[in-house]
This record gives C-alpha cells, sequence and structure tokens, in this order.
C-alpha cells in the first residue's frame, strides 16, 4: 500500500523516556519537491519525500519513519527459523552509529527531481532488470561515473542501488541504515554535505534476482537552477 504524501501528524512514543516525535505539515510540504513531477511514479515521488524528510530533521526521523520500519521488519521476518540473525536489534551497530549520524542533521538543502537523470537512473535499473546484474557497472561496461557525466559533465556526481524493496519508505531505510556496508556510502550520500548534492534521478524497476531494485542517482547543481523548478 502506498503511503499518502501529507499525514496531518504523526506521534511516536520511544522507550522509556517516553520522548514524543512529531512532524508538521509544513515539514510534509517542504519535503514535497516530488509531487509535480510526471515522469516519477508515486513510490519513486516517495523515495524522494522521505529523503527529504532525513535532511530536514535526522534525528527525528530516526524516531519516527526508520522506527516504523524496523518495526514492521521485524514483524515480517518472525516467521523465519533464523528469526534471531535477520532482525534489526537494538545493539545493531548499525542501528546506533545511524544515531550518531543523523544528530545533527537539520534543514539540510533539500533533493529535486531531474527529469534527466531520472531518465538516466531508469536506464540502468531496466538493464540491471534485463540482465540480472547487481552492480554500478552497465551490462554494456560503462562506468557509473561515464554514464551520468555523458549528460552532466563536471558535476560532483554519486549513485545508490537497493535490491528487494519496491516500497519507497523500505528503500530509503534500508539505505540508510546501510547494514553490512562498513564505509557506510549509501547512508552519507543521504546525508551528504560534502559535495552539496542537491539533484536527484529515481527509478524503481523489477529485478530476477532479488524482485525489485531501485537505482538512486545524485548530482551537485548550481543551487538557483534546482530552485528555479
Amino acid at each position: 500500500m502506498n503511503r499518502l504524501f501529507y499525514i496531518s501528524i504523526i506521534l511516536v512514543i520511544i522507550g522509556s523516556n517516553a520522548s514524543a516525535q512529531s512532524w508538521t505539515d509544513a515539514e510534509f510540504r517542504k519535503a514535497n519537491t516530488a509531487s509535480n513531477s510526471s515522469f516519477l511514479t508515486s513510490e519513486e515521488k516517495n523515495v524522494i519525500f522521505y529523503m527529504n524528510l532525513i535532511r530536514i530533521d535526522g534525528e527525528k526521523f530516526y524516531y519516527t519513519f526508520l522506527e516504523d520500519y524496523i518495526n514492521n521488519y521485524n514483524e515480517k521476518v518472525k516467521k523465519y527459523r533464523n528469526y534471531n540473525e535477520l532482525k534489526i536489534a537494538r545493539n545493531n551497530p548499525y542501528y546506533n552509529s545511524l544515531l550518531k549520524h543523523v544528530r545533527g542533521i537539520k534543514n539540510l538543502p533539500m533533493f529535486y527531481p531531474d527529469e534527466k537523470l531520472c531518465s538516466i537512473s531508469r536506464s540502468h535499473a531496466i538493464d540491471l532488470n534485463r540482465n540480472n546484474l547487481d552492480t554500478h557497472e552497465s551490462s554494456n561496461g560503462e562506468s557509473f561515473a561515464t554514464r551520468v557525466s555523458k549528460q552532466f559533465p563536471r558535476k560532483a556526481i554519486s549513485e545508490n542501488i537497493d535490491f528487494g524493496y519496491s516500497n519507497s519508505l523500505d528503500i530509503v531505510c534500508h539505505l540508510l541504515l546501510d547494514c553490512g556496508v562498513p564505509s557506510l556510502g549509501h547512508r552519507f550520500n543521504l546525508l551528504d554535505q560534502k559535495y552539496k548534492l542537491n539533484t536527484v534521478g529515481v527509478s524503481i524497476q523489477p529485478h530476477p534476482s532479488y524482485s525489485w531494485c531501485a537505482v538512486i542517482d545524485f548530482l551537485a547543481q548550481p543551487v538557483t537552477s534546482v530552485n528555479s523548478r
């Protein structure tokens, strides 16, 4: 089921401190930069929406939407015999390190969708599906940097690829936790401040081995061109 872009308010009680975290309509509107992007599906729009909420208030996202994702994920994997290995426990080092990284993340510049960049993301996601690949490299051997730089030369660029999810919140939270990725590269793309990444392309496509794949491309554009959209 797709999540709505606008939810009047979300209230979550966390732990013994019973601390409440809430989102406002103004924050949801600010995060909704992809609302009028006809070249994106609703779930692809929501990927950008959730990534922007992280950048508006990282710690609040940690205690609300991420908490929701973890609870739902742990409930789903209860049916497996190796549940204790699959579940995301509260002492998970990636879960704990994330709190350190999102503290202080507040009111960062928003991500804005770009139709040309989304086309690049879509082409790669379709290529991964068609050729059953799980890499940043295209089936013709072309690197991610070459693929994007053809259309966007001399820009700071990066790419996240997620496998296994078609739901936008699942995709974003999976990348944000970045479990099993010591470099935390996916996480740091979402929290980027160093390279001033502000423009994104998103595509969610089927995948033969993982059911789904999502390609998210990032680049830094002049602020004036982004804000004029």
